[in-house]
């Protein structure tokens, strides 16, 4: 069987968002010690919004690509992936990110852009619902969605890939606690959610993609801890 394309596709005539480039990024300069050292699950978020570079760094922090093979059946990205296969679309729920209209987007890693979905407020309040009413996800700047597409890891790997497509989401998403706390923002890994209710936000099916894990980054409140 041929390889599953790596990334889904998007409209010819879709709305895409530019992101600063990985070359351009000067943020997340922080001491990887001093990162590891503060990271924490943050809870309580302030109402500072998210700059455009800072988004893009995480972005590029979680999924992005480093090479692709002229085939495109191998690409490496800045996470480790079983097989480099990546099984996984980041979706962000955008609440405030300067430059960025409040929305639902996709991340395109191949281009290293954004695919505008749909628009609206209330779709924070929407997400944080599916997420069994944990309130505070509303107040984030930007939601993290993943799903996984579990067919580009069966593929290759069969009966094993529900348990390596779940590694790989940890993986990717300690990469966004530490690139998070490098910017003075914080995250919180949210594995409590309906799934019916967040594939239907998403749009997919919950068979052949289906959402795995969700995360809330804002700006957050100095003097308070959590100890997860």
């Amino acid at each position: 069987m041929p390889a599953p394309p790596p990334e889904k596709p998007y409209p010819k005539n879709a709305e895409l968002v530019d992101l600063v480039q990985p070359d351009k990024i000067t943020v997340g300069a922080t001491p990887l010690i001093d990162v590891i050292g503060k990271r924490r699950s943050r809870r309580r978020f302030t109402e500072a919004p998210l700059t455009l570079e800072e988004l893009s760094f995480l972005l590029w922090s979680t999924q992005g690509v480093q090479e692709t093979d002229p085939n495109g059946v191998k690409i490496l990205k800045t996470v480790p992936s079983a097989g480099a296969r990546h099984s996984f679309e980041t979706y962000l729920v955008v609440n405030r990110v300067n430059g960025v209209k409040p929305g639902l987007y996709r991340y395109l890693s191949l281009k290293h852009k954004l695919h505008f979905i749909s628009g609206g407020r209330g779709l924070n309040e929407n997400i944080a619902v599916a997420c069994n009413n944990q309130r505070f996800i509303k107040d984030a700047s930007v939601i993290f969605v993943w799903t996984t597409i579990p067919y580009r890891t069966e593929w290759r790997y069969h009966l094993i890939a529900p348990k390596l497509i779940a590694i790989d989401a940890g993986h990717m998403c300690q990469n966004l606690y530490l690139a998070a706390e490098s910017i003075k923002a914080g995250t919180c890994a949210i594995g409590a959610y309906n799934q019916d209710m967040v594939d239907h936000l998403l749009g997919v099916d919950g068979v052949n993609e289906l959402a795995i894990y969700v995360a809330p980054v804002g700006k957050y409140t100095v003097n308070y801890v959590s100890y997860a």
